[in-house]
């Protein structure tokens, strides 16, 4: 049995590219990371913690999916918004600027554990203040890294990404597929 430790209905609709059938586990762990993680480690570390949460509820012979993304721009990691004024805040910082989004993933099957992340560069076009809140009134920010979804009404802000575009949207399925070679 194939599980994806993830609630994300965008994570569940690039997995069905890899699989036709498999189960939903949302991982509900604490998310806190140690404070000798890297910053840019953060979204492989919790893809790894949620896996293994979910795979303590299993057999070896099931296969468990994690994942977490970041967006990370300066020295910070901007995860979901809290509220309107959070995304906001967001949005300018990204304005007109590039940042990284990295996916963390993390396999487990068999007794084996294969994790890995996967960074793309993501440049924003300059926003006015107007369409960024016009983009917020869609409601789209509110649960996303970064207070954007590419794969929506967020991929008219994007000027141009250097990698993934999967790995944007929250599952770099491609690279997965190489990885669970290795299984």
């Amino acid at each position: 049995m194939v599980i994806l430790a993830s609630a994300s209905p965008r994570r569940q609709e690039l997995l069905k590219i890899l699989f036709d059938n498999f189960t939903v586990e949302p991982a509900d762990i604490d998310e806190t990371v140690r404070k000798s993680i890297e910053l840019e480690q953060y979204p492989e570390y919790l893809a790894v913690k949620k896996a293994r949460h979910i795979a303590e509820k299993h057999t070896p012979q099931d296969m468990i999916i994690g994942c977490d993304t970041g967006v990370f721009i300066d020295t910070l990691m901007l995860g979901k918004p809290d509220n309107s004024e959070q995304a906001k805040e967001m949005l300018n910082l990204l304005s007109g600027r590039t940042h990284k989004v990295i996916t963390g993933c993390c396999i487990m099957h068999k007794g084996k554990t294969v994790s890995f992340s996967k960074v793309t560069e993501v440049e924003f076009y300059r926003l006015t203040s107007e369409e960024i809140d016009d983009y917020i009134k869609t409601g789209e920010p509110m649960d996303k890294a970064g207070a954007y979804g590419i794969q929506g009404k967020g991929s008219l802000l994007v000027k141009r990404i250097n990698g993934d575009y999967f790995n944007v949207v929250g599952m770099p399925v491609a690279e997965l597929k190489q990885r669970l070679k290795l299984l």
